[in-house]
């Protein structure tokens, strides 16, 4: 499938924010919102408090509601940018972390036929975080069938994540560190994590993470140098882009004087400022 807008799917652990993310970044890139409807699952309370008795039956729903709500996205690309909360291949992480024996196998037939019929997204955007952030963004949100959780199951949770990240191939993939990060309150977080979006989509690939299951402090101990070069160059790609979107208001129509100068215009010089202040941010510079 080929588009002219971007689709970009946004993944992580329980409570690391996905769906805040795409909620704030949706006005940013004009684009719409593809939710996962998990409120809909009628045994995902129980299989939180019963995960082995529950696992197959809450599999099976969340596989086919995902896969019908795949389904419309072709349609929604013909009209505008995509986001998404999930990406597809997450219903194949948690069930096998969920489900054993006979039932796996089964399970297994029936996501391949599926999987082979899904529009996969131009761009994975991978929001990680550690265990105890992960366990203090799901107590502050409070969801009723999310109290019932353990530690143990976040853990096993993450490392699952962690390990289908390490080897993924299928899409670009951009990884997020986001225990520092607040995207609601720090209007400079959600411009940083936007920047680096808009430099992914333009063709720049994260280099591959040889320890992405290795704690974020041991990735930042070991390879400092490479990750801050990555992070600034495409934090100049992201601002030689917006430099461009003022040029192209600029020249349809251009402006008479201050009075008549046009939203297009306006918005595009407010997110080169941004993209200015982001790179002059990881690189020390004060303007």
């Amino acid at each position: 499938m080929s588009s002219n807008y971007p689709y970009i799917a946004i993944e992580g652990v329980i409570g690391v924010g996905k769906t805040t993310l795409g909620r704030l970044l949706r006005p940013r890139f004009q684009a719409q919102l593809l939710l996962e409807a998990f409120d809909k699952n009628p045994f995902l309370s129980n299989f939180y408090q019963d995960r082995a008795h529950y696992a197959f039956q809450t599999q099976i729903f969340f596989l086919l509601n995902r896969f019908r709500q795949q389904q419309n996205i072709p349609a929604l690309l013909d009209k505008n940018a995509l986001l998404a909360d999930y990406f597809f291949a997450k219903d194949y992480l948690f069930a096998h972390l969920n489900m054993e024996g006979d039932e796996l196998p089964m399970y297994d037939q029936l996501y391949e036929t599926l999987a082979a019929r899904i529009t996969p997204p131009q761009l994975v955007v991978y929001l990680r975080a550690t265990q105890e952030t992960l366990l203090s963004r799901i107590a502050m949100r409070d969801r009723t069938y999310e109290r019932e959780m353990d530690r143990d199951y976040i853990a096993a949770l993450r490392q699952a994540y962690e390990n289908i990240f390490a080897a993924y191939t299928e899409t670009p993939l951009l990884v997020i560190e986001t225990d520092a990060l607040d995207f609601v309150r720090q209007p400079a977080d959600l411009d940083a994590v936007e920047q680096r979006i808009r430099a992914s989509l333009a063709g720049i690939r994260q280099p591959t993470l040889p320890e992405l299951a290795a704690s974020p402090a041991q990735l930042s101990a070991e390879t400092p140098a490479a990750e801050t070069n990555w992070q600034t160059l495409g934090d100049f790609l992201a601002l030689t882009q917006r430099v461009g979107e003022v040029g192209g208001a600029l020249a349809n129509p251009p402006p008479a004087g201050p009075s008549r100068t046009s939203d297009t215009l306006q918005r595009a010089v407010q997110a080169t400022a941004r993209a200015l202040k982001t790179l002059a941010q990881h690189t020390g510079i004060e303007l």
